[in-house]
Formats: C-alpha cells, structure tokens, sequence
C-alpha cells in the first residue's frame, strides 16, 4: 500500500473500521448460532461445530487478539514505570 492508495493491499486488514467490541460479541455469538444449527453435532461437549475451513481463520483471529493483548499490556506497563519515575506533584 502507498500512500495514495486510499485502500489496503488486502481489504480484510482495514484497521480503521473496527467493531465496538460489543457489537462484534453480539455479531459473533448470532454467527456461531447460525453455524452450530447447520452444523453436525460436536463429537464431544465444548466442540464448537464449526466446520474445518473456520480453521485458519479462527487461528489467525486467536493470534491478532493475543498479540493486541499482548502489546496493550506491554503499553501499560511502559506507561507505569514511566509515571513511576516523574517527580511527585507538591
């Protein structure tokens, strides 16, 4: 992507338009419902059901959100140690 290119390379990296995580919960939870009645029955209870070709995707979302929490916590921390060094306010 360049920088007059108003689109990214791949259309599903769009960061700007993320979800409220409440609306992404909810569009979740309906998605997985409608899945799970089309789906076979889970061989074993806590199996999603969901069909096989959800893998690679589920497994790239896993590891976007690790690395979000992941670098918040890193964030946070770094924003701690630096207030803990500034000088107390008299």
């Amino acid at each position: 992507m360049n920088d007059t290119d108003p689109m990214p390379s791949d259309p599903h990296e769009n960061h700007d338009a993320a979800l409220p995580e409440p609306v992404r919960e909810h569009l979740g939870q309906q998605l997985r419902s409608a899945y799970n009645v089309q789906a076979e029955k889970p061989d074993y209870l806590g199996d999603p059901g969901l069909p096989p070709e959800f893998t690679p995707q589920l497994r790239r979302l896993e590891g976007r959100l690790k690395a979000h929490d992941t670098g918040r916590e890193a964030v946070e921390d770094a924003l701690k140690d630096i207030l803990r060094q500034l000088p107390a306010k008299t």
